[in-house]
């Protein structure tokens, strides 16, 4: 059986990187969450005074750019690889809130992103990889075998980021999770560098009223199709 590409794009939350890790588990693949490496850059960012609610030093943040170094650890108790800043496990400090607010406009910027494709596409010369993100068809694996971009009403996918926040015991509302969600699908939209847009050869999937079982099952027949062909 040949090895693949999956390229996972879509708006946030989602579920990309739910679906790409169920995709890796079941066929032997490396899974990697892109978002996770932009999130990581942008605690970066805000542990060292690089950006907040209404500043953002963002050439200090293109020389620091050398002294980031990020990496993926598999932990075995989870099933899945956690993202490491500096050799520092921040899984758990990526995924607030306060990280939501300022990852695109981190993302914004070409250096970073020119940083971090780099690293995405050295992950992926061997194939059999799942990948999620806003560019991988686009920009990081334009040759990918499959590709696939997920989308759901702004209104949805406030509902699941807010009920995941809520249940890690985050005090935030769901007004405030909505309009996190509308300002990052119009960021990341609108850059200038790689913005999010859908392949032309990529297959639409929208999962405001699929089960996390139904999209897999779904996915799993395009995956089947392409390796067979």
């Amino acid at each position: 059986m040949k090895n693949i590409t999956i390229a996972i794009d879509g708006f946030s939350s989602t579920g990309k990187s739910t679906l790409a890790k169920q995709l890796a588990k079941h066929l032997g693949y490396i899974f990697v969450d892109t978002g996770a490496m932009y999130r990581a850059v942008t605690l970066f960012s805000m542990q060292n005074g690089y950006i907040s609610a209404d500043y953002f030093d963002k050439e200090t943040l293109i020389n620091s750019l050398p002294n980031i170094k990020l990496h993926f650890e598999f932990n075995a108790d989870l099933g899945y690889a956690e993202m490491f800043l500096n050799n520092v496990n921040v899984e758990k400090e990526i995924r607030t809130i306060e990280v939501s607010n300022f990852v695109s406009k981190i993302a914004e910027v070409s250096q970073v992103r020119a940083k971090l494709v780099e690293q995405q596409q050295e992950m992926g010369k061997n194939k059999g990889i799942v990948m999620d993100g806003r560019d991988i068809g686009t920009v990081v694996f334009p040759d990918a075998e499959l590709k696939i971009f997920m989308t759901a009403s702004a209104e949805t996918r406030a509902q699941r980021r807010f009920d995941e926040l809520q249940a890690k015991g985050d005090n935030v509302s769901f007004e405030d999770v909505l309009k996190n969600v509308q300002e990052r699908d119009y960021i990341d939209s609108h850059r200038a560098d790689s913005p999010l847009v859908i392949a032309d050869d990529a297959i639409e999937i929208d999962n405001s009223y699929l089960t996390r079982e139904e999209q897999f099952a779904a996915v799993l027949e395009l995956v089947d199709e392409v390796i067979n062909q």
